[in-house]
């Protein structure tokens, strides 16, 4: 009889979905060393040896159903996998499992099932199928109520994601809201939402860059004052002039439309991961022998 215990350490040794790891030992009789070898031979074992490399490529997508919705990020090692017909497949299993299951992080994400099989088991099966490291993360979920409507917007192939809820029920407008977004990337709502170390942080360098352009220090607070006032405008998505009607702003446009923005987000891929820089010059020199 093969237990539990084993089917969790095969797949900790391999990297196996839990199914294969299963199989393998049933396959095997229980011998760990065989199931390893039966895994290998299968090609399934060898999502676990990508472990450790660096998947910054890949997509961010959202997925709606109701009055709920989540973004999350699917990475892969290069740009080319993310345009598989496999890899395309995936982000869109996991956009499924994680709406329907109420996901609200990473961890809660991996546990969420697709047609009877774990997220996380998806993407081992994917990693091995593939051939390339994938991993999911920066999984958000969120909810809105009958009165509000979502937007969603992905760009270019899913480079970048953006969403709103708004009041009202325009989704035409929510969906410009989420198309300017992701054009001028605002770092908060409104001034209510700004960060005082954010303010303490670019008063600083507002000052330090008036003192070096040579002002004199009797009028600096005052011009920094000006200068952080212009400064919040660019960075505070309702004062912000629309991307598709420059002569109003966000709220204005929203306004207009009987609607009010009531939250947002914006991700990116790749946004936190540090990419590998090759050196290729010295890969040449490697394979040609002439390394130093």
């Amino acid at each position: 009889m093969i237990t539990a215990q084993q089917v969790k350490e095969l797949r900790e040794m391999t990297g196996a979905g839990m199914m294969d790891c299963k199989k393998a030992l049933v396959e095997t009789d229980g011998n760990m060393d065989e199931a390893v070898k039966w895994l290998r031979e299968k090609g399934i074992s060898k999502a676990a040896k990508k472990s450790t490399r660096i998947a910054a490529e890949g997509v961010c997508a959202f997925k709606i159903k109701g009055n709920n919705a989540v973004t999350f990020e699917v990475n892969s090692e290069t740009d080319f996998v993310a345009k598989n017909p496999k890899f395309i497949e995936l982000v869109d299993q996991i956009g499924t499992a994680l709406v329907e299951s109420g996901a609200k992080n990473d961890e809660e994400a991996n546990e969420a099932t697709f047609e009877g099989t774990k997220v996380s088991d998806l993407i081992i099966n994917a990693t091995a199928t593939i051939g390339e490291k994938i991993s999911l993360r920066r999984v958000e979920a969120y909810t809105k109520t009958d009165t509000q409507v979502f937007g969603a917007y992905s760009h270019m192939g899913g480079k970048i994601v953006a969403l709103s809820i708004l009041d009202g029920n325009n989704e035409e407008c929510a969906k410009d809201v989420c198309m300017h977004v992701a054009a001028m990337s605002p770092k908060f709502l409104s001034r209510d939402d700004v960060d005082p170390e954010y303010i303490a942080s670019e008063t600083e360098i507002l000052k330090q860059e008036a003192l070096n352009e040579g002002k004199p220090a009797a009028i600096v607070d005052k011009m920094v004052v000006g200068r952080l006032q212009k400064s919040l405008k660019e960075v505070c998505l309702l004062e912000q002039a629309f991307v598709k009607d420059p002569d109003q702003t966000v709220a204005q446009y929203v306004s207009s439309k009987n609607c009010a923005v009531v939250s947002y987000t914006r991700i990116a891929v790749g946004e936190g991961i540090e990419k590998r820089k090759d050196d290729f010059a010295a890969e040449v020199m490697a394979a040609a022998g002439l390394a130093k």
